[in-house]
């Protein structure tokens, strides 16, 4: 049987989707405007966004780089539709498309500046999308991968072990979903066997101490909204157990006393 290329697209189309790609980008913006000022990037940038989702990195980017021209490329037309109406004073300069980010129709060395973000431990087979993300970018140009390790959450005190409810929640989307939660480990290593030069990973601390708290428990909510019954049929759980995990991390994000971790790996390098 062909494997699906888009396991997770009800999850996606999900309404806590809109919640969750707003909540993110809010606790991680801050610190990755000064990474995105490091490449240098010429005023007048040509910068792809794929898999922009509801394009919240996408009008960012178009905001801060003022002369600069941005595609986001989203795959659920829905998403694509929410991005336009919502961002429609940054057009034509910022423009959303429908594409598929495993066959980019898009010119080769066409970017200055190639992002994708959340996307990667998404799906199965995230190389050939690493192949169409170094395709189209410039020679000399920039790849800005966001790449998730859900190995990387901590938070104390709770109430349950969170270290083995991921665990679990991990290995049961592994055996049924084909895709790798843990990649942001190893995406610098696929990046360097494609020649890919000047290669970095920064961590974005999104934590209690850099992030508000009702910024970062909200980012847990919309993900117990999402994927609490998912998690609960693959691992083999309860639906109410599964939201009581996802409600202990909120609650500890949520609590003075409390001190809860995601660290977000960014991969970056340039084409030569």
């Amino acid at each position: 049987m062909p494997t699906d290329l888009n396991p997770q697209k009800q999850h996606m189309a999900d309404e806590s989707m809109v919640r969750t790609l707003a909540a993110q980008t809010a606790a991680i913006w801050p610190q990755e405007q000064p990474l995105l000022r490091s490449y240098g990037l010429p005023d007048t940038a040509a910068i792809l966004d794929a898999g922009c989702g509801t394009g919240e990195f996408t009008a960012r980017m178009a905001e801060f780089m003022p002369r600069a021209r941005l595609t986001g490329i989203e795959i659920l037309p829905e998403h694509v539709a929410y991005a336009r109406r919502r961002y429609a004073r940054l057009a034509p300069r910022l423009e959303f498309r429908e594409g598929d980010a495993f066959a980019l129709d898009l010119p080769d060395d066409s970017f200055d500046l190639v992002a994708c973000r959340h996307v990667l431990q998404s799906v199965p087979q995230p190389e050939r999308i690493l192949g169409e993300l170094i395709r189209v970018t410039r020679p000399g140009g920039r790849l800005h991968l966001l790449v998730e390790d859900y190995g990387m959450i901590h938070a104390w005190p709770t109430r349950f072990d969170l270290d083995g409810f991921w665990q679990r929640a991990m290995n049961a989307f592994v055996k049924n979903m084909q895709v790798d939660p843990r990649i942001g480990r190893r995406t610098w290593s696929e990046l360097h066997g494609r020649g890919i030069r000047d290669l970095a990973v920064d961590y974005l601390i999104v934590d209690t101490l850099r992030t508000p708290r009702a910024t970062l428990a909200s980012i847990f909510e919309a993900w117990r909204d999402g994927y609490a019954a998912s998690v609960a049929e693959l691992a083999g759980m309860s639906s109410a157990d599964a939201r009581a995990h996802f409600d202990d991390i909120a609650a500890c994000i949520r609590d003075p006393s409390g001190y809860a971790v995601w660290q977000v790996p960014i991969v970056s390098g340039r084409k030569p």
